[in-house]
């Protein structure tokens, strides 16, 4: 007489959203074998169709029924970022797994990688926030281990899946005298990875910086102008590459000026903007050095989509093209806020955080507000997404990240 097949017996189910839950199954992996623990990941309709269901029949990260790691790692690169902390909590074997560097690689190589985006803002201390627009969540990571208190005016790009952070400052007031606490520009260099949820230090910059151009050019970080420690303009810039771990010194800029200066990637060359001139220092290539261009750009917040420049000026956000410009929409109330950001994600215009006058401008209310502006569409509208979660008030950084 042949054996019958026995059902797993459900043990145990962990609700990790509307979509998808955790089953720990009973099972039996051979006729006459001891039970075993498998975890079963279900991912129910309203995801991708291809991933409906996927049956995950894993008891250790080193012992599988029938699947090999490969297949494993492939199969939670599909599982959505948010959920891979409630995923640790399966086995310590999938908390190693979930995360390693063959995570990352393995969410690359099946295209489940997204665009997040990052933000800091004055509240609270060196607190970042990442945006998942897919779900429309933010997610709270560690906070910055650095030393400094209060950092801003600090370079903040990604590159290779990670989050950098470079030089600035201390923006911390003593409550007793007013005075500023703390050195005005630093060499700092750190590095956040989200799959490892770790922040990492770098090789220090060559010249501590701050109110600095920060881009990233074919995976290498370029930081150029800016302020030193004793708050003087300088012309040096400087590449890092992330992989070495190694700065060198490129070609300084043309022109100082004693302003902020900031710097945003166009069609792959950097275009170094000072606050209040429309003079642009541009570098395509590190070793050619910069040219100087007069664009004649409007003076206010930047953010690129899709290799195209807009700008929030007056009230008014604006689609640049070298000295073309059109009028997009009115942004008004936006115009109201300070000390927000905007930048580009997808096909859209973000403008996230800031401060708002009120009561005859003697108040300011600290905001965590969210517009956003698809400026693909025939006729843009702004419509507003989940406020920030922890941050608010002063957005002192915003990049991307992808995941």
């Amino acid at each position: 007489m042949g054996i019958i097949p026995r059902s797993p017996l459900l043990q145990r189910t962990i609700k990790l959203d509307d979509h998808m839950t955790l089953s720990t199954l009973l099972v039996w992996p051979s006729p006459g074998g001891k039970l075993q623990r498998v975890p079963v990941l279900k991912l129910y309709p309203g995801l991708e169709p291809k991933f409906r269901c996927c049956t995950l029949n894993v008891c250790d990260i080193s012992y599988y029924v029938g699947l090999p790691d490969a297949v494993v790692l492939r199969c939670l690169a599909h599982v959505p970022f948010y959920l891979y902390p409630k995923l640790e909590l399966v086995s310590h074997s999938w908390r190693a797994a979930i995360r390693s560097a063959e995570l990352f690689k393995a969410r690359e190589e099946v295209g489940s990688l997204k665009e997040f985006l990052c933000v800091c803002a004055f509240e609270p201390e060196n607190l970042w926030q990442l945006y998942d627009p897919v779900h429309d969540i933010w997610i709270t990571i560690p906070v910055l281990p650095s030393k400094v208190r209060h950092l801003a005016h600090f370079g903040a790009v990604s590159t290779g899946g990670k989050l950098y952070l470079l030089g600035g400052g201390s923006d911390a007031v003593d409550p007793l005298t007013g005075d500023h606490d703390g050195s005005f520009a630093t060499n700092e260099v750190w590095s956040y990875d989200p799959i490892m949820r770790k922040w990492a230090q770098g090789a220090p910059m060559l010249v501590p910086r701050a109110m600095f151009a920060c881009c990233v050019l074919d995976g290498k970080i370029i930081v150029a102008g800016g302020f030193t420690s004793c708050r003087r303009s300088i012309a040096q810039a400087e590449m890092y590459d992330p992989e070495k771990d190694v700065w060198v010194s490129i070609p300084d800029l043309p022109h100082t000026h004693n302003l902020a200066c900031s710097g945003v990637v166009i069609r792959g060359r950097m275009h170094v903007v000072h606050k209040g001139l429309s003079m642009v220092q541009v570098l395509e290539k590190p070793s050619e050095g910069w040219v100087v261009e007069d664009y004649g750009w409007p003076e206010g917040p930047m953010a690129v989509v899709k290799g195209v420049l807009y700008v929030l000026s007056n009230g008014v956000i604006y689609r640049q093209e070298g000295e073309r410009r059109k009028v997009v929409i009115s942004a008004s109330e936006l115009g109201k806020r300070i000390g927000s950001a905007m930048i580009g994600l997808g096909g859209e215009i973000y403008v996230v955080g800031g401060v708002r006058p009120e009561r005859c401008n003697r108040d300011f209310k600290l905001m965590s507000d969210v517009d956003v502006l698809s400026v693909g569409s025939e006729r843009p509208v702004w419509h507003r997404l989940a406020p920030m979660s922890r941050c608010r008030g002063t957005i002192l950084g915003c990049t991307q990240l992808r995941i």
